[in-house]
This record gives structure tokens, C-alpha cells and sequence, in this order.
């Protein structure tokens, strides 16, 4: 197995709504904004090559968007999806699956793109996957979330007959399904929103953790450090708590989707509760 960091670019959000209650003088020292209050994220996937499987985890928020769209969100930087697969000498015909940690737009708009007028799969000879509660959560959205599902990132990866779910809710036990793949475990976390999964990677003998919004970032290690964006901050709180207790005690490695600058990092016990430890680069893992 041989796991690669893909980079997609980066985008702005609201440095407030990032961070949630905590206050501008003390997260503004961790991701400094600029003059509108917004700062700069990544959107960093996971290709995963594991026998004749190459597994995409998420794919930025793609570039089909019109001007409008990205006036709000600011897409920049010279990463693109297409270049980061060539770096390793792959292109998106060669993935033959793309696993979804949740259908928000900065994590599934890379798979959809145009084709004239129509919307085609991104990815042709690739399994979609999802699962069925959060699906169904995504296609009939709450009126606080509808921002972040956007119908022409959804529909069209149902109606091109290449999307599977991994288990419903009520199959699994303790929020983690082992039923993916040999090598990868699947967490189930609620508080950002309805059945997000983490990819939880056996690799080298240590467990890659893809954290996707429940730490968006390095930043967010802390618990009371809940994004605004999440649908249940008090379920993302008692999540945190849980999960950075078992990561720290297992030394699981975080890979972390939107730190603007630090990829990986494992973590370790202080006198604050978990903080990060060492930073790591997943290419020397």
C-alpha cells in the first residue's frame, strides 16, 4: 500500500465561522486573516494505491462553479486535482474508487464536471461511495446546510448508475464499519453533519486517521475549537473528546484535509488536555 497527498487548492472562509466561539484575538494567531476577515484553507485528499484499488478520499470542491461562486469562496493557488494526480503519475481515469467523507461542496465538487451542457462523472471507471443516511440527509437538505449541497455535485453521481453505499447506521456497531476495504476501518461522526466518515487507514504498522471537518485543521485540536458550520456542536464536542482520547492513546496519525501548511500530525498528553505533537509530511511516514 502506498498512500499520497493530493493537493486541490485552496479556498477562504470566514475566519469567525471557522473557529466558533472562539475569539478573533486567539484564533486569528493561528490562521491570521486578511482585510475581509476571511482565511485560507486547503483542500488536501487522499489517494490511497492498495493492490489494483487506487482510492480517492474527497476531491475538492472542483471548477465548474460560475464567477458568483467562486467571488465567495476565492479559489486560489497553483494545485489543481489533475496536477497533483500527475505528479505521481496517475490521471483521473486511473481511480477506481472515490470514497466521500460527506457531500459538502469543498469535499465532493471534484466529482462532477462539465461536458458542454451536460454533467458528467469526474472520475469514469470509478465506485462513488457514500452512505445511505447521509445521502439521503445531503438530497433533502436542511434549510442551514442547503449552502453547502449543491444538486449538481449530488444528483448527477446517482444518475450515472456509479454510486454504492458502505453500510446504513443500523448495521454498524459503535460508529465504525470495517467493511470498506481490508486495510481501512471507517469512523462515523454526527456533529458537523449526518454520518460523516473518516477513512481510518492501517499504514507501516500505524493508523492514518483522514479527519475531514471533525479537525478541520491542526488549529482545531482543542476541544472547545468547534467550526460554526457544524449542525450539532455540543455532539462535535463530546466526538472530539472521545476520538483525541483514543488518538492520543494509540498514537494515531491525523491527516488533516484543510491546515493550510501542516499535512499530518500525532499528539501527546499535556497539562491542557491532548494538544499536537510532532508535524509530520505523510511521504516520511
Amino acid at each position: 500500500m502506498k498512500l499520497y497527498s493530493i493537493n486541490t487548492g485552496h479556498f477562504k472562509l470566514d475566519g469567525g465561522a471557522m473557529f466558533g466561539v472562539v475569539p478573533k484575538s486567539m484564533w486569528s494567531k493561528l490562521n491570521p486573516a486578511d482585510q475581509n476577515n476571511m482565511c485560507s484553507w486547503a483542500m488536501r485528499c487522499l489517494l490511497i494505491e492498495d493492490g489494483n484499488n487506487l482510492i480517492l478520499v474527497d476531491n475538492g470542491m472542483g471548477n465548474k462553479q460560475g464567477d458568483k461562486f467562486f467571488g465567495h469562496y476565492y479559489l486560489h493557488g497553483e494545485d489543481t486535482l489533475e496536477k497533483s494526480l500527475a505528479k505521481y503519475g496517475f490521471g483521473k481515469e486511473d481511480i477506481t474508487d472515490v470514497f466521500l467523507t460527506h457531500l459538502h461542496f469543498d469535499h465532493c465538487g471534484g466529482s462532477i464536471e462539465k461536458k458542454g451542457d451536460l454533467l458528467v462523472p469526474a472520475f469514469k471507471n470509478a465506485t462513488y461511495w457514500s452512505n445511505e443516511d447521509h445521502w439521503e440527509w445531503a438530497v433533502h437538505p436542511n434549510d442551514r446546510e442547503k449552502a453547502s449541497f449543491l444538486k449538481e455535485n449530488i444528483l448527477p453521481i446517482e444518475e450515472s448508475g456509479q454510486l454504492k453505499f458502505i453500510n446504513q447506521l443500523s448495521e454498524i456497531r459503535d460508529n465504525r464499519s470495517p467493511s470498506f476495504n481490508s486495510n481501512m476501518e471507517v469512523l462515523y461522526m454526527h456533529g458537523h453533519t449526518a454520518a460523516m466518515m473518516l477513512p481510518k487507514i492501517n499504514y507501516k504498522d500505524k493508523s492514518i486517521i483522514y479527519m475531514a471537518d471533525l479537525l478541520p485543521s491542526m488549529a482545531h485540536i482543542p476541544v472547545p475549537y468547534i467550526m460554526a458550520y457544524d449542525t450539532r456542536p455540543l455532539q462535535t464536542l463530546t466526538e472530539k473528546k472521545a476520538f483525541l482520547t483514543e488518538a492520543q492513546q494509540h498514537q494515531y496519525i491525523l491527516f488533516f484535509e484543510h491546515d493550510p501548511l501542516i499535512e499530518c500530525c500525532n499528539l501527546q498528553l499535556t497539562e491542557k488536555g491532548v494538544r499536537g505533537a510532532d508535524i509530520l509530511k505523510l511521504e516520511d511516514i
